[in-house]
């Protein structure tokens, strides 16, 4: 039994549930596809608009789920007109913390922080080398990984996969048994990572529909 995690790293509910991930991990192999939200046409140079939008969806999330949202995220990134919220450089530096290391998972826990809580710009190359040789990982190998992997193409194997398994947004939680996908509704478990854990250890595959509540578009997060 495999977990699919299909998520953005700047998805403010896939942070929300990055506990339960980490709870997953622990039970059974996940892997990771990121669905490049703000990729592309959707990336977005920081803007009041966009901070007026985001802030009271993100105290929303915080409130649901007991993640921490940092004043340097609030008040620092989200007033920083010069920074652009783009998908695609964290996806890369995923799949490239992956192939050197089988860690991307645990940089994208990372960056998620790093962007949340820190207020950092992971869409920079420079912050997210930073942060990969934060975790240990080795600095010349991920520069040269970063150039390599094929973030386009991981990305639209990922819509494909959403569409499969019948996601509606990120994050989207489905899983994988003898060729079948089954989605979880991670609704009722956000802020419960240890009853999520438990709960995929007993392999209880029987899920009610994925809740638009706690997911964000394939577009951009909505209130």
């Amino acid at each position: 039994m495999i977990l699919h995690y299909i998520y953005d790293p700047l998805c403010g509910w896939c942070y929300g549930a990055k506990p339960l991930v980490q709870a997953a991990q622990a039970v059974l192999p996940v892997v990771a596809h990121g669905g490049g939200m703000m990729s592309g046409a959707n990336r977005q140079t920081v803007s009041s608009p966009l901070r007026d939008y985001v802030i009271p969806h993100d105290r929303r999330i915080a409130e649901y789920t007991g993640q921490p949202f940092g004043e340097a995220y609030f008040e620092g990134l989200l007033r920083d007109h010069t920074a652009v919220f783009d998908s695609t450089p964290p996806i890369a530096a995923v799949l490239a913390g992956e192939q050197i290391a089988g860690r991307g998972l645990e940089l994208l826990g990372h960056l998620q922080s790093a962007h949340y809580v820190q207020g950092r710009r992971i869409a920079d190359e420079a912050v997210l080398q930073a942060l990969a040789t934060q975790i240990g990982l080795d600095g010349h190998a991920f520069r040269q990984a970063l150039k390599t992997v094929d973030t386009q193409g991981h990305i639209k194997a990922s819509r494909t996969l959403l569409a499969k398994v019948g996601g509606q947004g990120f994050p989207t939680l489905a899983l994988e048994q003898d060729g079948q996908f089954t989605l979880i509704d991670i609704g009722p478990w956000l802020g419960q990572p240890e009853a999520f854990a438990m709960w995929l250890s007993q392999a209880c595959a029987t899920p009610q529909p994925a809740s638009a509540l706690q997911a964000c578009g394939l577009d951009g997060c909505a209130d």
